[in-house]
């Protein structure tokens, strides 16, 4: 049990060090200064593959554990904490509070993320497709009529 609870430490550490990184995302992609979008989006992943490899470690362990107690292969947290005496039962208990939480939070702001993504990627896009030239209307014979006259406003910092 000790080794389980350990590598369950390790995988809480990596998910408050997830929501960190992904609240760092949101703090640039809603400052609108996307010129430090590609490192956050980078640290982002390599948390998330941290990630990863320690759940394999948690799901090994866990299987270990359980053999120990004479539980079947792949068991919940929480079976495998009611299946054991204190304090080991609330000591599991408490990492399975700590993971719904920390889920929950994630999965937030990974939305509230996604919405700014796509805010960003559809003001980008209307900004450069006012940069062409546009047909304002199309004549009978099919042919594009362009207003050569319609004043443009162009953002020097693009």
């Amino acid at each position: 049990m000790e080794d389980l609870s350990l590598i369950l430490w390790r995988e809480r550490e990596l998910l408050e060090t997830l929501l960190y990184k992904l609240e760092i995302e949101k703090l640039v992609l809603a400052s609108g200064q996307t010129r430090w979008l590609a490192t956050a989006a980078r640290e982002v992943e390599a948390v998330l593959a941290a990630v990863r490899e320690t759940e394999l470690l948690r799901a090994i362990a866990a299987d270990e554990a359980a053999a120990s107690i004479g539980m079947a292969s792949n068991p919940s947290l929480r079976a495998l904490a009611e299946t054991v005496d204190e304090p080991w039962k609330s000591i599991l208990l408490d990492h399975r509070d700590a993971f719904v939480t920390y889920m929950r939070q994630i999965t937030e702001i990974a939305a509230v993320n996604r919405e700014l993504l796509t805010v960003g990627q559809q003001a980008a896009r209307e900004t450069f497709l006012g940069l062409v030239e546009a047909p304002d209307t199309y004549a009978h014979d099919g042919r594009a009529v362009v207003d050569e006259r319609r004043a443009r406003l162009l953002d020097q910092s693009i």
